[in-house]
């Protein structure tokens, strides 16, 4: 009985989670904005980076904290329901990975969702902070390196794998991160591409 409540417990958490991930403050916000449909210009990815194509500064910043703000409170509210860490139980990787997996196909927005990036942020703070951190110093060096945040994106995403396996070794954590990372590498296919034929727009560089 005991197993049945727990395993019902995570399948409603992955749900709600889930649900919440299918938000797109992409489309919420330019919508309340009175700005265009992120889907229909540019990259068409609802996401801050496409957003910021608008003119809106605003919007995108808001669509960078709503994005990664869900990610946190799915894997909050986890915790929060449980009382159980992370690193001491299941519900809240499964929470982070719902809510990353709700962005990229939203039901509320007909499966059309974004790359994932600050979901993802979001969920690593949720589930540990150092965790969060360490990967957005990665990505932040690497912008400052490379100047492209489609390849500082990819990066990031395979050093958080690698942090959490370094801070929780092999367990719930690091397969849910892994998975993750996995998700954000494929959804930067395109851009990977780019990258490879030298043809990735790099940030402070006009296009012609």
């Amino acid at each position: 009985m005991r197993l049945e409540f727990r395993g019902m417990q995570t399948a409603l958490i992955a749900l709600a989670a889930y649900l919440l991930g299918s938000i797109s403050f992409a489309v919420v916000v330019s919508w309340m904005m009175r700005l265009p449909d992120p889907r229909s210009y540019g990259s068409k990815n609802p996401g801050a980076t496409n957003v910021l194509r608008s003119g809106s500064r605003i919007a995108a910043a808001l669509t960078l904290a709503g994005d990664a703000g869900k990610g946190w409170l799915a894997v909050w509210l986890a915790i929060r329901y449980t009382g159980e860490g992370p690193a001491a139980g299941l519900d809240a990787s499964v929470a982070g990975l719902c809510a990353f997996l709700g962005h990229l196909v939203p039901v509320f927005h007909r499966f059309r969702g974004g790359k994932g990036v600050a979901t993802a942020a979001g969920v690593l703070l949720g589930i540990e902070p150092w965790l969060g951190l360490a990967t957005l110093v990665s990505f932040a060096a690497m912008v400052a390196f490379f100047r492209m945040v489609s390849l500082a994106s990819i990066s990031a995403a395979l050093f958080a794998a690698f942090y959490a396996f370094w801070l929780f070794g092999l367990g719930a954590v690091t397969a849910a991160v892994a998975i993750i990372a996995v998700l954000v590498v494929y959804r930067h296919r395109e851009n990977i591409g780019r990258i490879l034929r030298g043809e990735e727009r790099r940030l402070g560089r006009k296009t012609t």
